[in-house]
């Protein structure tokens, strides 16, 4: 998946003069750009990656102005990844960023940083805030680089990472519900539809809003909402389930006239 370390190391073989053998580091103080950078590669491939991350940092602080320079800097921050080290990986592509904000490889960096916050995600039961975290990582590149070798596989953890924040949404509407606290719950379940309507869970939403306003005996809106879920999921089992708690004369005005509301789910709430 990391195609651009791979692609480092290959770039190293037109560059690197000779490699260090041994499990021993030796001292980096005043050493050539190129041996030090071979040091740090090695100990990368020996998954040494505390020592990698340092020596990349002397690259970087004994050799600012190389062309070595830059990319150790990169290179520092992914060892720290591989490390699960991820605060100090976040911390580092986000100088990267800030310093390079042209360099060829930024697209990656900001693929790592979506990544340092995605492997963090927690089940739905506990707090979100990686989720959100990796998913706006994941949209700055989608938007800023739509044709980056990454945002593909970025597009597909965004969908997944949106998806998840959408089941937190649920969890906590459902729970609402069962506490009778019915306005708390049509609140989490519009904010589904609103806010992750291309996900799984858009349709149980529907059906939960439709529950919610039978609950309340808002008859109207339960159809209304009922009538969009039938439309879009027709063959969804949370549409059969809505049919089944609509009154006769409900279910009659759904199978009557299906062109009495307008049944896309952005109309559902429209500003008013």
């Amino acid at each position: 998946m990391h195609i651009k370390y791979f692609l480092v190391l290959a770039v190293l073989g037109s560059f690197i003069l000779t490699s260090c053998a041994g499990d021993d580091i030796p001292e980096s103080e005043g050493k050539p750009v190129e041996e030090l950078y071979s040091e740090a590669t090695m100990a990368m491939e020996g998954k040494k990656y505390k020592e990698a991350t340092r020596l990349f940092e002397e690259v970087e602080r004994q050799h600012p102005y190389s062309q070595w320079a830059t990319r150790a800097e990169l290179m520092a921050a992914y060892a720290s990844y591989k490390d699960l080290r991820y605060d100090e990986a976040i911390l580092a592509l986000d100088r990267f960023i800030e310093l390079h904000p042209g360099n060829r490889d930024i697209d990656y960096a900001l693929y790592l940083k979506g990544l340092c916050f995605y492997e963090q995600i927690s089940d739905v039961a506990r707090d979100q805030a990686m989720t959100s975290e990796a998913l706006d990582a994941f949209n700055v590149l989608i938007r800023r680089f739509p044709e980056s070798q990454y945002s593909r596989d970025s597009i597909f953890k965004r969908d997944l990472t949106l998806d998840h924040l959408a089941g937190k949404e649920m969890e906590i509407g459902r729970y609402y519900m069962n506490r009778n606290q019915i306005n708390a719950a049509i609140n989490r379940f519009r904010t589904v539809i609103t806010e992750y309507q291309t996900t799984t869970h858009t349709p149980e939403a529907l059906h939960r809003l439709v529950e919610s306003y039978m609950t309340l005996g808002l008859k109207d809106e339960a159809t209304r909402v009922a009538a969009v879920l039938g439309y879009n999921y027709p063959g969804s089992k949370w549409y059969e389930d809505s049919f089944k708690l609509l009154d006769a004369g409900q279910r009659a005005q759904l199978l009557k006239d299906r062109s009495w509301v307008d049944k896309t789910v952005d109309s559902l709430f429209k500003p008013d």
